[in-house]
């Protein structure tokens, strides 16, 4: 992820999205957002942007990942994130530079529509069910673990209590931060944007 050479370069984010393919990059360009995916350049009305939504994704190898996803009027959609792969077990992170573009980008959609809808989370069904498949995740873990417990079988329980406590830190994360929610036009949240990076 290099820096542009000029001096007040536009706001860019670099990100090769699969272990295996091109590198894409994303660069505003006045009311336009320009993708270069190696062999072809697109370039997008930022005024055709119906709604921008943010999502904490995490990968397979990386508890880390964040998406932002833009809606278009002709129904096409347009997902980049914070994470880069370097090579098949190697992930890059920026997520300073990562904030520094998203936040470029939705004042730049705002200021162009300024009807746009900002989300954070997943949709509401999708959300509803991943919430409810971890409550049963965790609760026939938790049973397991009782259950252990009152037949005198203590590794089995303290096993299950460990498998448990795993389960949690990783449902936890997707259900809190993916909640559906209303964001303000422009809005950037931090919960689902890392990298602000502190006031001077």
């Amino acid at each position: 992820m290099t820096e542009h050479p000029d001096d007040n370069p536009a706001p860019s984010w670099r990100q090769r999205p699969k272990p295996v393919g091109f590198e894409i990059a994303y660069k505003l360009d006045g009311d336009f957002l320009e993708i270069d995916r190696t062999r072809a350049v697109d370039r997008l009305r930022l005024s055709a942007v119906e709604q921008v939504r943010y999502v904490f994704a995490p990968g397979n190898i990386s508890s880390k990942g964040y998406k932002t996803q833009l809606r278009l009027s002709d129904g096409r959609t347009v997902t980049f994130g914070n994470l880069s792969w370097r090579s098949l077990t190697d992930l890059d992170r920026d997520d300073a530079r990562y904030h520094r573009f998203v936040s470029a980008l939705a004042a730049a959609i705002t200021r162009a529509n300024p009807k746009a809808r900002f989300v954070g989370g997943r949709p509401g069904p999708i959300w509803l069910g991943v919430a409810a498949v971890g409550a049963l995740s965790l609760a026939m873990i938790a049973y397991f673990a009782l259950h252990a417990f009152q037949q005198g079988q203590t590794s089995a329980a303290l096993l299950a209590l460990l498998l448990l406590a795993a389960s949690y830190w990783q449902v936890w994360p997707l259900i809190s931060l993916n909640r559906p929610r209303e964001l303000a036009t422009g809005e950037v949240p931090d919960d689902l944007v890392p990298g602000r990076e502190p006031k001077a």
